[in-house]
């Protein structure tokens, strides 16, 4: 009997909430949102979901924004270790192409055939991937009063051995050798450089005089600083960083700018040393290590809310679109904006 009356007010009970829902005295459940703990867990790529060890290396120009993008990814949750390397675009792809040792290359030029049959003899498939667009900035100190602008030849003579002092590119300017400081051979802005500059003849560019090369733009920074007589090119993030003692050159006119960087290089207003920066993955290691996998969503889905503040420019929304189209493709997903 008792039992029956224990059926009987459950009954009742659950008869009370139904009414009371009915009325609007009860509110559903609300679906948690990304926000809300034990949310992140349902999503693969949520920083929160993965550990492990991420190891990236390679251009010095696109390292300050990996950097911001790691450090970013460790505030949202990420546990494990993220390294990132400045050494280099060429070295950055011996590592990921030959050594097979770095889950994920900073470049700031294209891969090249070469290197591309290097990854592929290790097993891996380079995933190219846009992630901004930099205007590679030729620069003097605030305490050089003379130069301001210059022509693609004048560029040419000064940093080769056609010139010797600034008064060999116009009779008007002083009589003082000139002090180079240039990337390191092992830098893809370097090669840039000689590629667009010097139509990819670097002889001249190595044999000028006073000449001093680094991979650490910071050191390439502080040559610069330290003459008047002094003059040097590295990624745009770096003249940023330092505006207040260094001055731009404009080049055929044109400075970098988020306009000028985008326009096709036949256009008049067109800055000359625009370029890609790019990160390449590997399906295979994005597929053994989701670590690496999440961090390349991540760097995907907000190197937009960085990007400028960092010193660069944004890549294109199709530019981005084409590499969500690569993280797809090589992860089987239907990721970022489609």
């Amino acid at each position: 009997m008792k039992q029956r009356n224990i059926y009987a007010l459950l009954a009742l009970l659950a008869l009370a909430s139904i009414v009371l829902a009915a009325c609007g005295g009860a509110q559903p459940t609300a679906a948690p949102d990304i926000g809300e703990p034990g949310a992140e867990d349902e999503n693969p790529f949520s920083p929160l979901s993965v550990s492990g060890d991420i190891i990236t290396a390679g251009s010095s120009t696109v390292f300050p924004l990996t950097e911001r993008m790691s450090e970013r990814f460790r505030d949202e949750g990420f546990s494990g270790n993220i390294t990132v390397d400045s050494i280099g675009s060429g070295a950055g792809y011996e590592r990921f192409c030959v050594d097979g040792d770095i889950d994920v290359s900073n470049a700031s030029r294209a891969i090249r055939d070469t290197e591309v049959e290097d990854c592929r003899a290790i097993g891996r498939e380079p995933l190219e991937l846009r992630v901004g667009t930099d205007g590679l900035s030729v620069v003097v100190s605030t305490a050089n009063d003379f130069v301001t602008d210059v022509t693609m030849e004048e560029l040419q003579m000064i940093f080769s051995d056609a010139a010797t002092n600034w008064s060999d590119i116009r009779a008007e300017w002083p009589d003082e050798p000139i002090q180079r400081f240039i990337p390191g051979t092992d830098s893809g802005t370097f090669d840039f450089f000689v590629e667009i500059v010097f139509d990819e003849d670097e002889s001249g560019h190595l044999a000028a005089a006073n000449t001093q090369l680094s991979e650490d733009d910071n050191v390439l920074v502080q040559g610069v600083l330290g003459s008047p007589y002094a003059i040097g090119y590295f990624g745009y993030a770096y003249y940023i960083e330092n505006a207040d003692t260094l001055n731009l050159v404009a080049i055929n006119g044109v400075q970098p700018t988020g306009e000028s960087v985008e326009l096709p290089e036949d256009d008049p207003g067109a800055y000359v040393l625009a370029r890609p920066l790019f990160i390449y993955g590997d399906a295979g290691v994005m597929e053994s290590k989701p670590q690496v996998a999440a961090f390349i969503h991540f760097y995907l889905s907000f190197v937009g809310e960085e990007v400028v503040d960092v010193g660069y420019f944004p890549a294109s929304e199709a530019a981005l679109q084409r590499g969500w189209d690569a993280f797809n493709a090589a992860m089987g997903t239907n990721e970022g904006p489609q």
